[in-house]
């Protein structure tokens, strides 16, 4: 097998080069009332209809990997490096992981999933639950190889009064991939560590939210992760 070795310059000129987005800072969520649900448990099931609105923070983060995505697969980079090593960023920046992901673990838990554009339009649908998704990420910068990424579901009763939280969280520190000659191979191992710690927090949230619809309410704080203030 050969082996390619990729100098500094050119992963450095695919991640400044092409002016690769820092990770935006997390928005204020969407203000939602404090009043906890009466319900003595989470009702999920077949029969149940859930409605998911985006947080502005999802939508920024959204934004971010669309730019992150479109700059790794174009510009003065693409021609230095490996075609691995560029394929490798295009495919561990899709922008709908993280919410095709959390979308699917509800899916699995409630009759039906729609995604309403605002919170309007969710309102005079009427669904017996209320989700609002919150997801982050932070993927490698020419100043950072600090990978993190947080999702949450904060769920609301019809009425929309808080019932609890799901999250999950995954992050990973690596050496810098541009501050020696490297592998090919090993460079795109650790580009791909991008997805893998999406994928972990992912399997987090799913977890999570298996165990806040298997309890009962009273048993779930009242602390909000970005939500939970006055509508």
């Amino acid at each position: 097998m050969k082996l390619v070795l990729v100098s500094t310059l050119a992963v450095a000129a695919l991640l400044t080069g092409c002016s690769i987005p820092t990770a935006p800072k997390a928005l204020s969520s969407l203000d939602m009332p404090a009043t906890r649900s009466s319900a003595a448990s989470v009702a999920n099931g077949r029969t149940v209809s859930l409605g998911i609105v985006y947080s502005p923070s999802t939508q920024a983060n959204r934004d971010y990997l669309r730019h992150y995505q479109a700059n790794a697969g174009s510009g003065f980079g693409q021609s230095l490096l490996d075609q691995p090593i560029h394929d490798a960023y295009v495919a561990s920046s899709n922008p709908d992981f993280a919410v095709d992901g959390v979308k699917a673990s509800l899916q699995r838990q409630f009759g039906s999933v729609t995604v309403y554009p605002d919170m309007q339009s969710l309102r005079a649908a009427r669904p017996d639950v209320v989700a609002i998704v919150d997801t982050h990420s932070q993927l490698m910068t020419s100043r950072s190889s600090d990978i993190k990424v947080d999702v949450s579901a904060s769920l609301y009763d019809s009425k929309f009064n808080y019932i609890g939280t799901a999250q999950g969280h995954d992050a990973r520190s690596l050496s810098p991939v541009w501050a020696d000659f490297g592998r090919s191979e090993e460079i795109v191992a650790d580009i791909n560590q991008q997805q893998d710690v999406q994928v972990r927090a992912l399997q987090k949230f799913d977890q999570s939210l298996s165990n806040l619809l298997t309890r009962s309410t009273d048993k779930v704080s009242m602390i909000d992760h970005t939500t939970g203030q006055k509508l």
